[in-house]
Order: C-alpha cells, then sequence, then structure tokens
C-alpha cells in the first residue's frame, strides 16, 4: 500500500488563501482531488492525507466535503486556531466527529514573527492538540522555525509532530547547515517525525535531493518519516508523476521493509488512521 501523507486541494471560491495571487500564478487557481486522481492510479497511490492550505474554516470544509466523495481520502490535517485555544477547542470537538480529521496545522511559515509558535496563547493551543492527542503538522521553513521544535517537545511531551517538508534542507546550497544539524536535534524526540515531501531539485538531477533524504533516513529512521507527494505545489516542479519516480528513485536503495515505512507504515502509525479507512 502506498498512501501519500502530504496533499492539497483548493478552491478560491471557499477560502481567502491570502498566499495565493497574481505573485503565485502557477498555483493561483481551483485544484480539485478529481484533477489528481488520475495521477494516484497511475503510480499505484491507494490512498491519501488531506492537509490544510489555509487558516481559514472554509478550507477545512472544503477537505471535509472532498472526502465525503472520495474514499481514497483516508485522513485530513484541518485547521483550528492555535492562539485562540478556547476556539481552538471547540472546533476540533466539532471537527472530530469526523473520524479522518486526526491533525491541525497553522501556516506559521506565512507569518512575519518566527516566533509565533512560541507565545503563550499558541502554547496552550498546542497543549489542546496534546491533550486531545491530535497530531500538529509543523511547517518549518526557516532555521528559526526548526531550532524551536526541541522547546516544543519539551513544553509539550506527548505531542506527536511531524515536520512538514523535512524543513525544506538547503537543496542545491553551498553550505548544508545549519539544516544539516538543526534536523538532527528535532529528531531526537521519538515523538517528531518528517515528512519526505516538497522537496525538487535546483539542477533538475534527483541526486541533489539524495544527501538531504539519507541524512534524514539516518537522525529519523524509516519508522519515523513518510511519503507525501506535496500536490498541487509540485505542479510548478514537473507534476506529480515526475516527483513520485524522482522520490522512487532517491529511495530505491533502501530495502523493501524501509520503503514500506515510509510509503505507508509510518503514516498509518503517527495519524492513527482507521484501518476501515484504507478500503
Amino acid at each position: 500500500m502506498i498512501i501519500d501523507a502530504h496533499q492539497h486541494v483548493w478552491d478560491r471560491d471557499r477560502s481567502p488563501y491570502q498566499w495565493l495571487g497574481p505573485q503565485v500564478p502557477q498555483w493561483n487557481r481551483t485544484f480539485t482531488f478529481e484533477e489528481l486522481r488520475p495521477h494516484l492510479v497511475r503510480n499505484g497511490v491507494d490512498a491519501t492525507v488531506l492537509v490544510q492550505s489555509d487558516d481559514h474554516d472554509g478550507d477545512t470544509d472544503l477537505m471535509l466535503e472532498v472526502a465525503a466523495r472520495h474514499p481514497e481520502v483516508a485522513a485530513i490535517v484541518a485547521y483550528v486556531p492555535l492562539d485562540r485555544p478556547d476556539r481552538a477547542a471547540e472546533r476540533l470537538t466539532e471537527l472530530r466527529k469526523d473520524p479522518r480529521v486526526v491533525g491541525i496545522r497553522n501556516l506559521i511559515h506565512d507569518l512575519p514573527d518566527p516566533d509565533w509558535i512560541l507565545r503563550p496563547e499558541v502554547d496552550e493551543g498546542l497543549s489542546v492538540l496534546e491533550e486531545a492527542s491530535v497530531t500538529f503538522d509543523y511547517v518549518a521553513v526557516l532555521p528559526r522555525h526548526l531550532e524551536h521544535v526541541p522547546t516544543l517537545s519539551e513544553r509539550h511531551p506527548e505531542l506527536r509532530i511531524v515536520i512538514d517538508h523535512l524543513a525544506k534542507p538547503p537543496i542545491g546550497a553551498e553550505s548544508r547547515e545549519p539544516w544539516w544539524t538543526l534536523i538532527e536535534t528535532a529528531a531526537r524526540n521519538p515523538l517528531v517525525h518528517a515528512k519526505i515531501s516538497g522537496l525538487y531539485p535546483e539542477d533538475g538531477t534527483w541526486e541533489s535531493v539524495r544527501p538531504f533524504v539519507d541524512r534524514a533516513v539516518e537522525v529519523f529512521t524509516p519508522s519515523r518519516l513518510m511519503y507525501g507527494g506535496d500536490w498541487p505545489i509540485s505542479t510548478a516542479s514537473g507534476g506529480y508523476d515526475e516527483v513520485f519516480t524522482g522520490l522512487s528513485g532517491v529511495l530505491a536503495s533502501l530495502s523493501d521493509a524501509d520503503r514500506d515505512e515510509i510509503y505507508s507504515g509510518t503514516a498509518r502509525r503517527f495519524y492513527r488512521i482507521d484501518d476501515s479507512l484504507l478500503g
């Protein structure tokens, strides 16, 4: 079985998506599951995890509707306002009536304050997730974001965290630091996982991605890594099929058992996906 643990849909009429606009013409339109589905079938992907694309209830409601129509959607990472913990708790209780809602994400990488995640009110919001045994997808794109993972682990020792896109390693850059050291430090907490997703070669060759995936395998082990196609962001880097093939080549040297973990086992355990939702 293959589970795509990081995939989006969005509808410009359903949510503000303030990060969209003419500055990103490649993504500035509605993307539907119907458009994605042929790519999943072609690559043998059995199930997906829908991940929020906007800090707005409209985006989450859209994902719930898409999941209701498409049995391939086995899990949803939704949005609740972590900086408003009372509302977060209320909304989470409502969302958890659907067994597919397994995690929460906020677009912290779009916020001007790289320390937003450490604010007291946000910390209280993370406690809401911890107490509900709901996972947290952490969008770390700056070294400063990644530096905060040990602090989050210490403050919330039972919170299961997954670092999206391996915290955007410096593919194609002259130096691998500070990412190389920070990702190892983040991985010391066994409840911290990471997604092999959102990784695109700067020079067109997937060999430039390999050292960073190898580093992730070294510090997390395959049992805490999961594959994510990152569609439709991936459409700007060749599309679903090219990215799937590229990552498959990078992972080809691993054992069958290790690949099985990355392609399905880790996501099933981390998100606690109900077997009945996997067809």
